[in-house]
């Protein structure tokens, strides 16, 4: 008798793909259009290319590891990064607000270095899931 195997997908574990499915769409877009988007922020168009693969290589990591990391793991990195983005963000503005031009590449700087931080993190971070994340990721 064969016996149907079935993965069981969390919105944790979807969060984490659709985080990782974004940050490649981003890293296309700063890719392809490297020149206006650099111009458009007062960056060089190479800071937006070199961010674009670090973007990719970022969220190609995250896909991947998704069913090999702990959800916990992902969770905790996640927010770091988010958080991170936020004050890149809100830096980033306030120098544009103050007259810098350097407002640009603070905010896509982040985005260059953050992304191969994570995926450092994630390809360090131990294995597999705990069974307290089993049990946390099943009530999702």
């Amino acid at each position: 008798m064969a016996q149907v195997v079935t993965s069981r997908v969390t919105r944790r574990t979807a969060g984490a793909v659709a985080d990782g499915a974004f940050k490649v769409l981003l890293a296309a877009v700063y890719i392809a259009g490297a020149a206006p988007l650099g111009r458009l922020l007062g960056t060089p168009a190479w800071l937006m290319a070199v961010s674009g693969v670090a973007l990719l290589i970022g969220g190609g990591v995250e896909i991947g590891y998704t069913r090999r990391r702990s959800m916990r793991t992902y969770t905790h990195f996640m927010i770091v990064y988010d958080s991170g983005w936020v004050l890149a963000t809100l830096t980033g503005l306030l120098m544009a607000w103050q007259g810098s031009s350097a407002g640009g590449e603070v905010w896509v700087g982040y985005q260059t270095a953050a992304p191969l931080v994570f995926a450092a993190l994630l390809l360090a971070a131990a294995p597999g899931q705990t069974t307290s994340d089993t049990q946390r990721d099943t009530s999702d």
